[in-house]
């Protein structure tokens, strides 16, 4: 039980009217490659840095390069390809032509299949395909194939920053700054430059002895550290701490700030973390693109190694968004990217004049990603009743009711996606009204036949609202309300939710078994960089509720076990579930004939091994499009 001194609790400014009221495993190779083109990327101009990435993805940057146009990809003893298709169906063999799968069956179905169409294919091509010999791959005697694998919820460029100084793993606030300090001294150009604006990710005061918020006087205490200017992201995102140099350049501060929170010392004197909306205050150096596109390097680099194929990223900006906009245009994306564009209540509404990126060149941005409240780990959650380990706080909304309430509708009557950030009860309850009100006179008002509202992370939820998950559908089937959530955030915040929400509210904290079963969908995902990004390590968090070492607060049959997954659900998770919540399930999401060669060989059966050897699982490659984009095949 972490120790805490309530006593010494920091000060907060008012965050709203609403709280006072309701208060790495890549290969060798790849990575040396990465290394020095990043070193070539910072001396060379901008355009030459990002046509010279496309030349370099098109020629094998991660994988071994390309396959037969057509081929064969087998098991030579038993079915080990798990298509993940409605009947969920275990197969011996998948045929491959150019982008797309044939067909798949055992082997003798698949030649079968192949020597019976050779004479009947209508396409002159296609009959000259088929009269030659096919070619066959084989996977290894204990791998798998699996359909290629999803992020439902990622950060992409703030994974790249986030290895570049990580934080993550410090025992307390002066690892954390020994860490910055380290990473000064290991770069010449920083160190002899104290004006080098310098960014971290990842520290988390809810692993510390001491519970509470750092201060700007812990960076100011180091002769290397102090008088630089430098902020450092918390590892939910939701929190900065700042040193004084960006302190000062912020001053003076508002007495409060609406959807966030300064943090204040019992004097009232702001100590260098702000929380949530208040972040906005912090006076960054804009990013280029040249900066983009180096962290892009290192996400794209991890999440081809770990057999990912599509990440769905939790909030374009518009710088951002016309970065990954041009790379797109230059062919420069070596994965599928879902964007969801992000909401600024002070900008003007542009949900009926925006035009909508449907897979182009692997980019898609038909969403916009709207934030109702703060995070469980920094206390802006919004819930119905006080935190147990802090009555004086409810958390707070983010984002003022009213804004949901016209917001929403107007973006889903204009043909949007919304996918709304939710972790509190009380945040998820009105979201889930704000969703309901959206359509009030039926299907005619909308746009299109479909709508697929995302409640993102839907972490706390009382039985009756995960309910209504489903029953919105239900009462408007042209509506389904999907619920994007992150298993290792469960077995993350296990250590310390009962204490922050009492006993008996924690029982609907991470409930997917409950929102399952209330017939509703849900899409998985990890929150990188907030978490391991390893989708392996969300398929084990799914169906164990156990950290990766094998432990919870309940035993070794995991943290509340009757909420766990079954391995089909959790695989399904990973792939068709969120293919259908990016609406890409006819191409994406499983392997059946007609649909995109998308998959990844594991090196083992996670559907069957123990689980306590299910992060042993080795990505033997990541094939995107029918061709390797990592590793061998």
């Amino acid at each position: 039980m972490l120790e805490r001194r309530k006593s010494d609790r920091p000060v907060q400014a008012k965050a709203t009217s609403e709280q006072s009221q309701a208060a790495r495993s890549s290969s060798r190779e790849a990575k040396h490659k990465t290394s020095r083109f990043f070193t070539l990327g910072k001396l060379a101009a901008g355009s030459i840095l990002l046509a010279g990435f496309s030349l370099l993805y098109r020629t094998g940057l991660y994988g071994s390069g390309s396959l037969p146009s057509t081929y064969a990809l087998c098991s030579a003893t038993r079915p080990a390809i798990y298509t993940a298709d409605s009947g969920n169906t275990v197969s011996q063999c998948l045929l491959v032509r150019g982008s797309r799968i044939l067909h798949t069956g055992s082997l003798d179905e698949v030649k079968r299949f192949w020597d019976s169409n050779s004479s009947v294919a209508h396409d002159q091509e296609m009959q000259s395909v088929l009269k030659v010999p096919l070619a066959m791959r084989y996977v290894p005697p204990n791998a798998i194939v699996v359909p290629g694998m999803s992020d439902s919820h990622g950060h992409i460029l703030e994974y790249g920053a986030s290895r570049l100084l990580p934080l993550e793993g410090s025992k307390d606030s002066r690892a954390a700054v020994d860490r910055v300090r380290d990473y000064i001294i290991a770069h010449p150009d920083i160190l002899n430059d104290t004006s080098r604006y310098i960014e971290g990710w990842g520290w988390d005061h809810t692993v510390w002895p001491v519970e509470e918020f750092p201060s700007y006087r812990e960076l100011e205490g180091d002769a290397i550290v102090r008088g630089r200017p430098i902020v450092l992201q918390s590892k939910d995102g939701h929190a900065q701490w700042v040193s004084k140099a960006l302190l000062e350049q912020m001053l003076p501060l508002p007495d409060s700030v609406d959807g966030g929170i300064i943090i204040r010392d019992k004097d009232g004197n702001a100590t260098g973390v702000f929380l949530d909306k208040a972040q906005d205050l912090i006076k960054k150096p804009p990013l280029t693109d040249v900066d983009r596109l180096l962290r892009f390097k290192l996400t794209v680099e991890d999440a081809l190694s770990k057999g990912l194929t599509s990440l769905h990223d939790a909030g374009f900006d518009p710088t951002s968004l016309q970065f990954f906009r041009s790379q797109a245009e230059l062919g420069n994306l070596p994965i599928r990217i879902y964007g969801m564009r992000y909401f600024n209540e002070n900008v003007e509404y542009w949900g009926n004049q925006a035009t909508k990126i449907i897979d182009h060149n692997r980019l898609t941005s038909r969403s916009v990603k709207i934030y109702a409240d703060g995070a469980l780990r920094s206390g802006g959650a919004a819930l119905f009743e006080p935190y147990t380990d802090n009555p004086e706080s409810s958390g707070f909304m983010r984002t003022d009711p009213s804004v949901l309430y016209e917001f929403i509708p107007r973006f889903m009557k204009d043909g949007w996606q919304v996918n709304t950030h939710a972790i509190g009860d009380r945040a998820n309850s009105i979201v889930l009204d704000a969703i309901e009100s959206a359509v009030p006179n039926g299907p005619d008002d909308t746009v299109g036949t479909s709508l697929r509202p995302r409640i993102e992370h839907a972490q706390i939820m009382r039985p009756k609202d995960a309910a209504r998950l489903a029953k919105l559908g239900g009462q408007l089937p042209f509506i389904t309300v999907i619920a994007s959530v992150q298993p290792t955030h469960a077995v993350s915040d296990m250590w310390y939710a009962q204490e922050r929400l009492g006993p008996e509210r924690v029982k609907n904290l991470y409930a997917f078994r409950t929102i399952i079963d209330s017939g509703a969908r849900v899409a998985l995902g990890s929150d990188f960089p907030v978490e391991d990004m390893n989708p392996l390590a969300g398929f084990h968090a799914a169906i164990t509720r156990l950290s990766p070492d094998g432990r919870s607060p309940h035993g070794p049959n995991g943290w509340f076990p009757e909420q766990r997954l079954t391995r089909v659900e959790a695989l399904r998770g990973f792939t068709i579930d969120p293919a259908y919540a990016s609406f890409s399930e006819g191409d994406l999401g499983t392997l059946e004939p007609g649909k995109v060669a998308d998959y990844v060989v594991l090196s083992q059966d996670i559907m069957t091994v123990a689980v306590d050897k299910i992060l042993e699982t080795k990505v033997i490659a990541t094939v995107i499009d029918g061709e390797v984009a990592f590793g061998t095949l």
